[in-house]
């Protein structure tokens, strides 16, 4: 790393330091456990287990700074003090239910807790920390963790899905499950695999990422106030049901990439961690370092040994139970420093002084590791935001081990352009670095929107674009000014993001065709309404809307970079910039690609140089008829290059025109 970015060599000793730190963690970790691997089954320990050896259930729980616990459930008729766990030989406390005498009453589907008398003397019921299940009391509304030993383990076909050609060209379709169905509720796994998946394959994406896998009590905090981190979510199914979701996307060539948060978890004590021996820095920080005021939630104490294992292990159950292919990792930039990311990051020093976690950050090394060396062709993705060097650097380099970090940068540009900016103000020299402005070395998804922009509060970018006449104006049988506009910048949006701005792309579920609505979820303040909480699929199945011709266009643009491998292709080399004209070409791969931001005017016979000698031919345009154009360009016409290596096109307004040369 400091060899091919010699711009760091001031932070030589600092880095350095960082990569001694980690080698003195692997070291200690394999002293202990053999391996990081091994290191990572904690989850096989902790929790309920069933030993064929005793022939019985053993249930144990790291609980170090409390004065009892006992076991409660359906299987004792919920008594607090019959069942008490003990201490065993390395402090755990663990109780052993013999299956002779609990074979009737400790069964699947029933319901557990955990009595704790804290270090405080709090005296609580909790469900216990590595459950694997979690449900809610439809009536009393309450939370426990549910026994879970369906009589057949699920049945895996998904042994010949290859996952290397994805990891090397992500395109990323991210998605919930709860809110992915049109009617009003929530949505399940069972109904995500049979009418969703088709779309997604249709669509061309080759990997989805689910957000809202683990368990969290409150469904409209979007799955990021996590409580209960071995548990996937019971309101949308079962374990099995999600297995099947994984084992079909894989049966159709799409990866399962999750929405993973270790960046925080749920501050409630009844339902997650928080205080759970009855001290505050069980598995957090003590004080206002364990507590983000933005967020209303615990911060884990990343430095702790049996915290690093805890999560750890969560990532090794993900991957092995359930068959995930990788990790978008939620909220890095707040863990990697103690500012959480509340700064500017003017200067180099920021990224290497006292600001920085070096715990979170060590966290994150091993954790890239282990996901590496369980599944090597597994993605990670960090969702990060200040430009940390190295994040994308393999860890052997002096990096932090991530596959991609998300470009973060590029939606806050467009929002920023299409709320303070005249068409005719847009910068093509900003546009242009704003989308390749990304270290040559560290690889990055790029996206135009993600569910960042289409929460309550926000608008999407189809929105922002159109507004109301969303709600009056498209269909095809009118014209609206406003909805052309719209339209065909929708297009030339998506399409110069995900050919310029990224080795990877992401779209959030039905902004690929301008979905109207924004997301809320039910809450006090809408009246508990699921009207937002869903996506209204039949608009962009109705031939008479214009809704259906962005999903066409998306589904085009995504067949085309995935045909041409355009995002392994290397960075984009410029062709021509024209800031008054607003044209902007360039070549990635071998395609080469003409837009046109003007809002008015068109232009004959223009040159532009091309970086080879030959005959051009239009592949796509976004001006097609079934795209909502106007079919101003015909694709059988050749544009040959003249003496000087320039080809003479017809460039309409606000147009994106894909061309490659003839073999």
């Amino acid at each position: 790393m400091l060899a091919d970015e010699t711009w760091l060599e001031p932070f030589a000793p600092v880095i350095l330091q960082r990569h001694e730190r980690y080698q003195s963690a692997i070291r200690a970790i394999n002293d202990f456990s053999g391996s990081i691997l091994e290191f990572a089954r904690s989850h096989e320990y902790y929790g309920v287990h069933f030993d064929k050896f005793r022939n019985g259930w053993i249930y144990r729980e790291w609980a170090p700074g409390a004065k009892q616990l006992f076991l409660t459930g359906d299987f004792n008729w919920w008594d607090r003090q019959s069942h008490p766990l003990r201490r065993n030989h390395r402090g755990d406390w663990e109780i052993f239910l013999p299956e002779a005498e609990y074979r009737h009453t400790f069964i699947h589907g029933s319901r557990i807790k955990v009595r704790v008398i804290g270090a405080n003397d709090s005296d609580l019921d909790r469900i216990p920390a590595y459950i694997r299940r979690v449900v809610q009391d439809e009536e009393t509304h309450d939370f426990a963790g549910q026994l879970w030993f369906p009589e057949e383990s699920f049945a895996w076909t998904d042994g010949g899905f290859s996952l290397e050609k994805t990891a090397e060209m992500p395109l990323i379709y991210e998605c919930h499950v709860g809110m992915a169905q049109e009617k009003l509720g929530v949505g399940t796994y069972k109904e995500f695999e049979e009418n969703i998946l088709p779309r997604i394959q249709a669509g061309g994406y080759n990997a989805i990422q689910m957000m809202a896998v683990m368990e969290h009590p409150y469904y409209g905090s979007f799955g990021y106030h996590v409580s209960n981190f071995f548990a996937a979510s019971s309101r949308f199914g079962t374990p099995e049901e999600l297995k099947s979701l994984i084992n079909k996307a894989h049966e159709m060539g799409i990866a399962v990439i999750m929405d993973i948060v270790h960046s925080h978890a749920v501050k409630n004590v009844n339902e997650g961690l928080n205080e759970f021996d009855g001290t505050e820095d069980q598995y957090f920080h003590a004080g206002d370092r364990g507590y983000h005021e933005g967020w209303d939630s615990k911060l884990f104490n990343y430095g702790k040994w049996e915290v690093q294992q805890f999560l750890l292990s969560n990532i090794r159950y993900w991957l092995e139970e359930f068959h995930f292919d990788g990790f978008r990792f939620d909220g890095a930039t707040s863990m990697l420093y103690h500012h959480h990311g509340h700064t500017d990051f003017d200067s180099a020093e920021k990224y290497f002084d006292s600001g920085v976690d070096d715990e979170a950050l060590l966290y994150f090394q091993l954790a890239n590791t282990l996901i590496h060396e369980f599944k090597p062709s597994a993605i990670s993705i960090a969702e990060e935001v200040s430009g940390m060097p190295g994040l994308g650097r393999k860890v052997s380099d002096g990096g932090i081990g991530f596959d991609f970090r998300l470009a973060m940068g590029i939606p806050d540009f467009w929002i920023k352009t299409l709320k303070h900016k005249q068409d005719e103000q847009w910068d093509m020299f900003e546009l242009w670095h704003e989308l390749t402005n990304r270290p040559l070395r560290e690889k990055s998804i790029a996206y135009a929107e993600s569910h960042d922009q289409a929460l309550v509060g926000d608008k999407s970018i189809a929105f922002w674009l159109m507004d109301k006449e969303m709600y009056y104006s498209m269909t095809v049988l009118e014209q609206n000014l406003v909805v052309d506009r719209g339209i065909a910048l929708h297009k030339l949006i998506r399409m110069i993001t995900l050919s310029l701005g990224g080795e990877g792309y992401l779209n959030f579920i039905g902004n690929e065709f301008g979905h109207p609505e924004w997301v809320d979820f039910p809450r006090l303040g809408n009246d508990w309404s699921y009207q937002y909480a869903r996506r209204q699929w039949s608009l962009a199945d109705d031939p008479l809307l214009r809704y259906q011709q962005l999903g066409a266009w998306d589904q085009a643009m995504i067949g085309l970079v995935k045909e041409h491998e355009l995002l392994s292709a290397g960075p984009a080399q410029q062709l021509y910039l024209d800031p008054d004209k607003k044209i902007l070409a360039y070549q990635r791969g071998d395609l080469v690609l003409v837009f046109s931001f003007h809002a008015t005017e068109s232009f004959f016979g223009f040159p532009i140089r091309m970086a080879e000698a030959g005959t051009y031919r239009i592949l796509l345009h976004s001006d097609e008829k079934e795209f909502g154009g106007f079919e101003r360009l015909d694709k059988t016409t050749d544009y040959p290059t003249d003496a000087d290596q320039q080809v003479h096109l017809y460039v309409p307004n606000r147009v994106v025109i894909a061309l490659r040369r003839a073999q």
